[in-house]
């Protein structure tokens, strides 16, 4: 090899060589990344979602899914000068190139909240769709952190738990539920009372991701925020139903897909850095929990490169958010109960769901189907993993001898999850 290097080196110019090796090196650079994908990417959140994502450069490979539109979707953001490599799977016989060797899956998929539409009728189609992306996660990329933005994300989070915990893939530390939309919020409108930049607002929420079941402790605000009674619950009012604020004043025209895909966006580059080594990431998240009666619930987490680190304490409440807190968990237990119930076979099955849908074929779902061409897939990182390769790169698969697949091991810890509204 060091022979056929020097004759190299006398036939091709040393510009060329340069030019070589820096691409070489941008090709190394970009694997050792993680790879995203987003599922329901030519969405209304999903669309400036991945724009979003193309912007970060801690990001390898951004996959995009979706049953329609993806091609263009892939195609605009591909034109952005920035690190992630784009790739584009349409229809659910592509679903396993997108997904496999993922870290961070982020699901936008489904239907938006519509004037007049009540969480029944989002539960009525979203929950399907969700079922079946995630059984699709379960043998393409069981070890990927799994974000979902799918509403109602009270009930969705809990269907995600069920089907991971069938397929004997379930990792507590790396189920979310994004309530992220709901913190910001949370901020901007405290920033907005006292006069400062919302970005150095903190405002803890916790409970859920609907209405009564969104908790923020304005009680624990940074900075101190002093209001009287009454505009302290009307202000909580307002963070509680904001999604609702957006929808009308869309006038039937959309819900908060921008605000969404921002705060999803931060979520997604907070889980980045905890998955390479950031020590001190801190979100708010719908996951798994210990912290109360419930089986899901949202509060500020830990986050290290194996998920959720450390559930951090809730803190003393005052009378107003104590009194909220009781009627949340009501509220939360039913949602939670019926995602779990649908996961498993007690309410509509995912075929029933699809029915519901004006438009069935634009629905993205999982498929078992192998791709009929190869995508590009980063190699692996972090840890090897166990995860079914599609047929398309089986005969790679067999000759390395290995099978990629992303995130490590975790231990398993009880945590919660809360579906809502935007």
């Amino acid at each position: 090899m060091e022979r056929v290097a020097r004759i190299a080196a006398h036939l091709i110019p040393q510009e060329r060589h340069e030019q070589a090796n820096s691409i070489q090196q941008h090709a190394t650079a970009a694997q050792g990344l993680p790879k995203v994908a987003v599922l329901g990417a030519a969405g209304g959140i999903g669309q400036p979602l991945s724009m979003l994502l193309k912007m970060m450069p801690n990001i390898g490979e951004l996959s995009l899914y979706d049953v329609v539109g993806t091609p263009g979707v892939a195609a605009d953001v591909s034109h952005m000068d920035s690190k992630p490599k784009v790739t584009s799977h349409l229809g659910p016989e592509q679903l396993p190139n997108a997904l496999y060797n993922s870290h961070l899956v982020i699901i936008p998929a489904g239907v938006p909240r519509k004037p007049g539409m009540t969480r029944d009728d989002l539960f009525n189609i979203n929950a399907g769709i969700v079922k079946t992306l995630c059984e699709g996660i379960a043998k393409y990329c069981p070890k990927a952190w799994v974000a979902i933005i799918s509403n109602p994300v009270n009930s969705t989070v809990p269907i995600a738990a069920e089907v991971f915990k069938k397929a004997g893939t379930f990792n507590a530390a790396k189920l979310f539920g994004v309530t992220k939309l709901d913190v910001a919020r949370a901020n901007a409108f405290v920033g907005e009372i006292l006069e400062v930049d919302p970005a150095q607002v903190n405002v803890p929420v916790i409970g859920g991701h609907a209405g009564v079941t969104i908790l923020p402790l304005l009680s624990q605000a940074q900075p101190k925020i002093h209001l009287p009674d009454a505009k302290a619950k009307a202000l909580m009012e307002r963070i509680q139903n904001a999604g609702t604020e957006v929808v009308e004043a869309k006038a039937g025209k959309g819900s908060a897909t921008l605000s969404m895909a921002y705060a999803a966006a931060k979520f997604a580059e907070s889980c980045l850095k905890a998955l390479q080594g950031e020590p001190g990431v801190i979100e708010c998240a719908y996951v798994s929990s210990h912290l109360t009666d419930l089986p899901f619930f949202a509060s500020p987490l830990r986050l290290d490169q194996n998920g959720i680190a450390e559930f951090l304490p809730i803190g003393r409440m005052n009378e107003l958010e104590s009194a909220n807190m009781a009627a949340l968990k009501k509220e939360l237990s039913g949602s939670i109960k019926k995602g779990v119930d649908f996961a498993n076979g007690g309410a509509s099955k995912a075929g029933d769901a699809g029915k519901s849908s004006s438009s069935p074929a634009a629905q993205p779902s999982s498929g078992s189907d192998v791709p009929k061409s190869k995508s590009e897939t980063t190699g692996p990182l972090y840890a090897p993993g166990t995860a079914r390769a599609p047929k398309s790169q089986q005969a790679h698969s067999q000759s390395t001898k290995s099978q990629p697949s992303s995130g490590s091991d975790v231990p398993t810890k009880k945590e919660e999850t809360t579906g809502g509204r935007y």
